[in-house]
């Protein structure tokens, strides 16, 4: 099942607290540890676009954003009205 993601963004973050935990408990200043924590997202961030998958869709053709947006709809309660609800969000994100 693949979804948004929210469930690997708490691990992750718990994952983060603990280790910090660990360094504050070894006397690392909590300044320290946000500095390493904010230069791993930079490490992170310049990354992205090495790994990053392009989807391509024109104004006439929106169906690659709607089919992504329902990837992550699939494991929400809404699953049953996933297709109606992406293309609300799609519709939202091409309307702003």
């Amino acid at each position: 099942e693949i979804g948004d993601g929210t469930t690997g963004v708490v691990v992750l973050a718990g994952a983060l607290l603990e280790q910090a935990e660990k360094l504050l408990d070894r006397g690392i200043h909590p300044i320290r540890i946000a500095e390493g924590f904010e230069k791993a997202a930079s490490v992170a961030i310049s990354n992205l676009g090495d790994i990053a998958d392009v989807v391509p869709f024109s104004k006439d053709d929106l169906e690659p954003l709607v089919t992504t947006a329902m990837t992550t709809l699939s494991s929400k309660i809404i699953n049953v009205d996933k297709r109606k609800m992406a293309n609300i969000a799609v519709n939202a994100v091409v309307g702003v």
